[in-house]
């Protein structure tokens, strides 16, 4: 039984990177997301509906609940 050749494999399209959102232009400044305060610039925080969170040390802020009377 002869082997098979393992040839190139195809080319797979993959999604770009989302790390381009977290700046900002506004005319001749670039600004930041929020980055986490433990590991400091570099490493951005996720933003999600009720907290602000870092994946690599797993901080995490709450934000406050409104008040509905």
């Amino acid at each position: 039984m002869p082997k098979e050749k393992k040839g190139k494999k195809p080319h797979k399209n993959k999604p770009t990177s989302r790390k381009y959102a977290k700046y900002q232009v506004h005319g001749d400044s670039i600004t930041r997301a929020r980055s986490c305060p433990r590991c400091g610039p570099g490493v951005f925080l996720m933003v999600a509906k009720d907290r602000v969170y870092c994946g690599k040390c797993h901080y995490s802020e709450f934000t406050g609940k409104d008040n509905k009377t």
